[in-house]
């Protein structure tokens, strides 16, 4: 892997990747594809992920390694690829990362009261959730749908990286909003829900706490988008708010940790 020449480049350049406005907008300049590619990233869309970032709702473990997270859910077909890196660009080997979202129609799985209007019951279900570990670049990838939209929320996809039992790193990707509004608008099932979503980017104080860094860069591919996202991490962060959690899917725990459950407060 190429690198650039000191630390205290890498470390300026992951800063100015997450920092870029033009992240929201799914692209970025010719400096920062550049730049990306010589420190040996995968996009210049990065997330610079601290501890105890907010986790946001509806964390649960149940025990699945899998890339495929779909369970049979409608929506436009989304491949996603996340790269973990130090403050050095260096790759994360073996680093475990877990993502959930919710469905085209606003529900996440293994819970009741979802939906916008909070009647839906997916207590025992486990769809859009999954774990991966990272190999020697760094990268997973899911295959997943696009995700829909409920009340109070914009668009986004929950994830955390396990780098050990202790290193817990949690954030949320988020997507431009002109390409939601059109899907939604269009695409079936999005289009069938009834009202108008609440939130979009520019209101949604978790997306403006993010920044940024955390936009996907997003591809339109003959039969879905492909996105894309470099999560710098720091290694030597350390919950200090203890293990909770687990949620009501119970299952195996998944190589890597003795503990899943979640190490970061919620929201």
């Amino acid at each position: 892997m190429t690198r650039v020449t000191t630390d205290v480049s890498r470390r300026t350049l992951l800063k100015s990747l997450a920092a870029a406005p033009v992240a929201a907008l799914g692209i970025a300049p010719a400096w920062a594809q550049s730049a990306a590619s010589a420190a040996g990233l995968v996009t210049p869309n990065v997330c610079m992920v601290m501890p105890e970032v907010t986790e946001g709702p509806y964390y649960l473990d149940p025990g699945l390694i899998r890339a495929d997270i779909t369970e049979g859910k409608t929506g436009i077909p989304l491949k996603l690829t996340m790269q973990v890196v130090d403050a050095q660009c260096a790759p994360f080997a073996g680093a475990r990362v877990d993502i959930w979202h919710c469905d085209a129609e606003g529900n996440y799985s293994g819970y009741s009261g979802q939906g916008s209007d909070s009647v839906n019951d997916t207590q025992g279900e486990t769809f859009l959730r999954g774990t991966q570990f990272t190999g020697d670049g760094g990268l997973v990838t899911f295959d997943t749908i696009y995700p829909g939209w409920y009340r109070g929320r914009t668009t986004h996809i929950h994830y955390k990286v396990f780098l050990d039992e202790t290193t817990v790193l949690t954030s949320q990707i988020f997507f431009p909003d002109a390409l939601s509004q059109y899907l939604f608008d269009t695409v079936a099932p999005y289009n069938a829900r009834s009202g108008a979503r609440d939130t979009v980017n520019s209101n949604d104080w978790i997306a403006a706490q993010a920044g940024d860094g955390a936009f996907a860069a997003i591809r339109e591919q003959a039969n879905k988008y492909t996105a894309a996202l470099v999560v710098g991490v720091n290694p030597d962060a350390v919950s200090a708010t203890g293990m909770r959690n687990r949620g009501p899917a119970g299952g195996a725990t998944p190589r890597g940790s003795s503990d899943t459950r979640s190490l970061i407060p919620g929201q």
